[in-house]
């Protein structure tokens, strides 16, 4: 059976709440708090699958328990081939349209280029308004978006859902 490490990042709560929520989904997962839990890039290699998650901030970055390790894996650059990935992440479709969720797209692009396969969880942008996203790719996000400010009451649905599509496209 593949072993399914949750990475998160979150600095409001909500994105540290999907990856909890997704922790119970994906039985026998390890949580890794980036902030609180988290070693070193090598502590990815103990996992077949990574599901990476943080909220975006400023101009469409990522939280920020993950700059120094994004940083140390662009210098790095460890093999990640073999490792399934799939994003997730909290944004605001209202308040911020214009980068909404794009550190998902940032992270992917790190992945991808280090050897991962990170063609898992695209997402459908229907039922969101926003003007701009680095998360969409082909017409989709590349992750799960969650905006749990203006649309709380579809959180848990999606959440589920995503959980459902991944373990599905990774034969989980």
């Amino acid at each position: 059976m593949a072993s399914v490490g949750i990475f998160v990042g979150s600095s409001g709560g909500v994105t540290q709440e999907a990856a909890e929520a997704l922790h119970e989904l994906f039985e026998g997962s390890e949580l890794i708090n980036m902030e609180e839990d988290f070693d070193g890039i090598e502590q990815f290699d103990d996992f077949d699958v990574l599901l990476i998650g943080s909220s975006t901030w400023g101009q469409g970055d990522f939280q920020r328990d993950w700059v120094d390790p994004l940083f140390e894996m662009q210098n790095d650059e460890p093999d990640m081939s073999g490792k399934k990935v799939a994003f997730f992440g909290a944004g605001d479709q209202e308040s911020h349209p214009e980068e909404f969720v794009s550190a998902l797209g940032k992270m992917k692009d790190i992945f991808a280029k280090l050897g991962a396969n990170t063609a898992f969880g695209a997402w459908p942008v229907d039922g969101y308004t926003f003007k701009y996203s680095f998360a969409q790719r082909d017409g989709k996000f590349c992750g799960l978006p969650i905006d749990d400010i203006n649309q709380e009451d579809l959180t848990q649905e999606r959440i589920e859902k995503w959980a459902a599509q991944v373990k599905a496209e990774m034969g989980l």
